[in-house]
Protein backbone atom coordinates (compact mmCIF):
# COMPACT_ATOMS: atom_id res chain seq x y z
CA UNK A 1 0.00 0.00 0.00
CA UNK A 2 1.46 3.43 -0.91
CA UNK A 3 1.39 5.89 1.91
CA UNK A 4 2.81 8.80 0.10
CA UNK A 5 4.18 9.42 -3.54
CA UNK A 6 6.40 12.32 -4.30
CA UNK A 7 4.96 12.22 -8.03
CA UNK A 8 1.29 13.40 -6.22
CA UNK A 9 3.07 16.34 -5.15
CA UNK A 10 5.03 17.62 -8.03
CA UNK A 11 2.06 18.55 -10.21
CA UNK A 12 -0.09 21.10 -10.26
CA UNK A 13 -0.17 23.80 -7.93
CA UNK A 14 3.92 22.88 -7.51
CA UNK A 15 6.61 25.91 -7.63
CA UNK A 16 7.84 26.23 -10.83
CA UNK A 17 11.33 27.15 -10.04
CA UNK A 18 11.93 23.66 -7.86
CA UNK A 19 13.09 20.31 -9.09
CA UNK A 20 10.36 17.32 -8.59
CA UNK A 21 12.63 15.87 -5.73
CA UNK A 22 11.20 18.96 -3.45
CA UNK A 23 8.25 17.12 -3.63
CA UNK A 24 9.63 14.23 -1.27
CA UNK A 25 11.30 16.36 1.28
CA UNK A 26 8.20 16.59 3.71
CA UNK A 27 7.97 12.16 2.87
CA UNK A 28 11.98 11.65 3.09
CA UNK A 29 11.75 14.15 6.67
CA UNK A 30 8.86 11.77 8.22
CA UNK A 31 10.37 8.67 7.34
CA UNK A 32 13.93 9.62 8.13
CA UNK A 33 12.58 9.74 11.48
CA UNK A 34 10.74 7.18 11.44
CA UNK A 35 13.73 4.77 10.65
CA UNK A 36 16.08 6.55 12.88
CA UNK A 37 13.55 6.14 16.34
CA UNK A 38 12.98 2.40 15.67
CA UNK A 39 9.84 2.20 13.76
CA UNK A 40 10.78 1.46 10.09
CA UNK A 41 9.68 -2.18 9.07
CA UNK A 42 11.73 -5.39 8.10
CA UNK A 43 12.72 -4.60 4.89
CA UNK A 44 14.25 -1.68 6.10
CA UNK A 45 16.07 -3.14 9.41
CA UNK A 46 19.68 -2.84 7.41
CA UNK A 47 19.12 -0.65 4.64
CA UNK A 48 19.53 2.87 6.11
CA UNK A 49 23.59 3.42 6.91
CA UNK A 50 23.43 6.87 5.07
CA UNK A 51 20.61 8.27 7.16
CA UNK A 52 22.30 6.69 10.70
CA UNK A 53 25.23 8.47 9.70
CA UNK A 54 24.22 11.57 8.19
CA UNK A 55 25.86 11.04 4.84
CA UNK A 56 23.06 11.49 2.87
CA UNK A 57 19.92 14.18 3.47
CA UNK A 58 16.56 12.44 3.89
CA UNK A 59 14.70 13.70 0.74
CA UNK A 60 17.67 12.27 -1.56
CA UNK A 61 17.83 8.74 0.62
CA UNK A 62 13.68 8.76 0.58
CA UNK A 63 14.05 9.70 -3.26
CA UNK A 64 17.24 6.89 -3.98
CA UNK A 65 15.95 4.28 -1.86
CA UNK A 66 12.36 4.18 -2.02
CA UNK A 67 11.96 5.42 -5.51
CA UNK A 68 9.72 8.28 -3.59
CA UNK A 69 7.27 6.15 -2.36
CA UNK A 70 6.15 5.86 1.10
CA UNK A 71 4.70 2.36 1.72
CA UNK A 72 3.48 0.30 4.02
CA UNK A 73 6.40 -1.86 4.21
CA UNK A 74 8.36 1.12 5.01
CA UNK A 75 7.33 1.08 8.31
CA UNK A 76 6.24 -1.25 11.31
CA UNK A 77 3.23 -2.20 12.27
CA UNK A 78 3.28 0.64 15.03
CA UNK A 79 4.83 2.84 12.61
CA UNK A 80 2.33 1.99 10.40
CA UNK A 81 -0.62 2.51 12.86
CA UNK A 82 0.88 6.33 13.58
CA UNK A 83 1.03 7.05 10.28
CA UNK A 84 -2.46 6.17 9.95
CA UNK A 85 -3.29 7.75 12.37
CA UNK A 86 -1.09 11.04 12.17
CA UNK A 87 0.48 11.39 8.34
CA UNK A 88 -2.70 9.81 7.00
CA UNK A 89 -5.09 11.95 9.05
CA UNK A 90 -8.55 11.98 7.92
CA UNK A 91 -10.87 15.07 9.18
CA UNK A 92 -13.77 12.79 9.44
CA UNK A 93 -11.87 10.34 11.51
CA UNK A 94 -10.38 12.27 14.22
CA UNK A 95 -11.72 14.58 17.28
CA UNK A 96 -11.32 18.46 16.37
CA UNK A 97 -8.07 19.74 17.30
CA UNK A 98 -6.31 16.24 17.33
CA UNK A 99 -2.70 16.89 15.37
CA UNK A 100 -1.67 15.95 11.97
CA UNK A 101 1.34 15.56 9.98
CA UNK A 102 0.72 18.43 6.87
CA UNK A 103 -0.40 21.15 9.22
CA UNK A 104 2.66 20.71 11.96
CA UNK A 105 4.87 20.38 9.17
CA UNK A 106 3.42 23.85 7.35
CA UNK A 107 3.92 25.29 10.70
CA UNK A 108 7.35 23.81 11.84
CA UNK A 109 8.68 25.88 8.29
CA UNK A 110 6.79 28.93 8.16
CA UNK A 111 10.00 31.21 7.11
CA UNK A 112 10.10 28.67 3.99
CA UNK A 113 7.37 30.57 0.91
CA UNK A 114 5.68 27.02 1.06
CA UNK A 115 5.84 23.06 1.86
CA UNK A 116 7.66 22.27 -0.68
CA UNK A 117 10.38 24.89 -0.36
CA UNK A 118 11.40 23.68 2.62
CA UNK A 119 15.20 22.68 2.44
CA UNK A 120 15.62 19.10 2.36
CA UNK A 121 18.86 19.44 5.09
CA UNK A 122 19.54 17.59 8.16
CA UNK A 123 18.90 20.96 10.02
CA UNK A 124 15.28 20.57 8.70
CA UNK A 125 14.78 17.36 10.49
CA UNK A 126 16.40 18.34 14.09
CA UNK A 127 13.99 21.44 13.81
CA UNK A 128 11.12 18.63 13.07
CA UNK A 129 12.51 15.53 15.32
CA UNK A 130 10.94 17.55 18.45
CA UNK A 131 7.84 18.04 17.00
CA UNK A 132 7.68 14.42 15.90
CA UNK A 133 9.00 12.67 18.91
CA UNK A 134 6.10 14.43 20.70
CA UNK A 135 2.94 13.39 18.73
CA UNK A 136 4.49 9.99 18.72
CA UNK A 137 4.66 9.74 22.50
CA UNK A 138 0.93 11.53 22.33
CA UNK A 139 0.03 9.49 20.15
CA UNK A 140 1.80 5.68 21.86
CA UNK A 141 -0.66 7.03 24.88
CA UNK A 142 -3.79 7.42 23.28
CA UNK A 143 -3.38 4.02 21.24
CA UNK A 144 -2.55 1.98 24.81
CA UNK A 145 -5.82 3.87 26.12
CA UNK A 146 -7.68 2.84 23.61
CA UNK A 147 -5.93 -0.90 23.53
CA UNK A 148 -7.39 -0.78 27.65
CA UNK A 149 -10.83 0.69 26.82
CA UNK A 150 -11.27 -2.09 24.21
CA UNK A 151 -10.50 -4.79 27.06
CA UNK A 152 -6.38 -5.22 25.45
Amino acid sequence: MILDDASWHSGGDFPDHLPPEAGGTHIGLFLAWMLLNGQGGESRADGFGELAQRTQTPGAWFMAHCDGKLTAEELSDEGNRFAAAYYLYDEEGHEDGEPSYLPDYAKSFTDAADAYSVPDTWASYERLAPLLAARFAMWQGRDRRKGQDDGH
